[in-house]
């Protein structure tokens, strides 16, 4: 593991507003990771831009991810290359060999597992990584005023802390040593009501059974941060980076 500049580290939970703007999570991975070379997987990948974004940055890096939706696995598969292959799997099972990755990464993919299957998921990663593998966790902080309105219509109250539990189960278990927690905050811009709808309220990974009456009120929690350049919102996040045991 690396540190090779200043990053946020853990601090109590605060508003957003508290937290150090991050503008690209790679960054940060970038500083605390050996990411240029290596066999890594990312479990829960949806369009995989950070991966592809790694992959360009270091060449000798070697990414398999993992999704589970249909439609956005559809548009990953035509986009396979030698450095990035997609596998149409879950967290909790997922079908490598085991002690075949340097590094394991969910971003935001957590608390979208099952909590039937949580820990099941945090013994698979165990099982694939190599001894002394790191594994990045980053999810949302259930808070801020983007959390407010999304909360409208998906409340993650009860599985973003389920995830923290999980991530606590396995330490406990000793499949995985903490290495250091970290807490910022990532600009996210819409242009308009819109396209909020689009990405927030409509994902093909989950129906949100939005109804008239509710899609009423959501535009209306939002119409306050719309401004002529857009809606401007801060999300925060957590990022716990762990080591497999030996």
């Amino acid at each position: 593991m690396k540190n090779s500049h200043p990053i946020p580290h853990a601090h109590p939970e605060t508003v957003a507003d508290d937290l150090p703007l991050w503008g690209h999570e790679l960054d940060l991975m970038d500083a605390l990771l050996p990411l240029h070379t290596g066999q890594f997987v990312e479990l829960g990948c949806g369009g995989a831009r950070l991966a592809r974004e790694w992959l360009a940055r270091h060449a000798q890096a070697h990414i398999t991810a993992l999704e589970v939706d249909a439609v956005q696995m559809a548009k990953n598969l035509q986009t396979v290359t030698d450095r990035l292959n997609f596998v149409s799997a879950g967290a909790q099972a997922i079908p490598m060999p085991a002690l075949h990755f340097d590094g394991a990464l969910m971003l935001k993919s957590l608390h979208h597992v099952p909590l039937p299957d949580m820990d099941t998921a945090m013994s698979e990663v165990a099982r694939v990584l190599k001894p002394g593998g790191w594994f990045y966790v980053s999810e949302p902080i259930y808070a801020g005023a983007l959390n407010e309105i999304v909360r409208l219509y998906n409340d993650e109250g009860l599985v973003r802390p389920a995830a923290q539990a999980a991530l606590d189960r396995a330490v406990a278990q000793g499949l995985f040593e903490p290495v250091s927690e970290h807490r910022f905050a990532q600009a996210v811009h819409f242009a308009n009501f819109e396209s909020f709808a689009q990405r927030m309220l409509y994902p093909s990974f989950a129906d949100h059974r939005v109804t008239p009456e509710l899609l009423a009120k959501v535009a209306a929690a939002y119409a306050p941060h719309q401004h002529e350049d857009g809606a401007h919102f801060v999300r925060p996040m957590h990022v716990r980076l762990l080591r497999r045991c030996a």
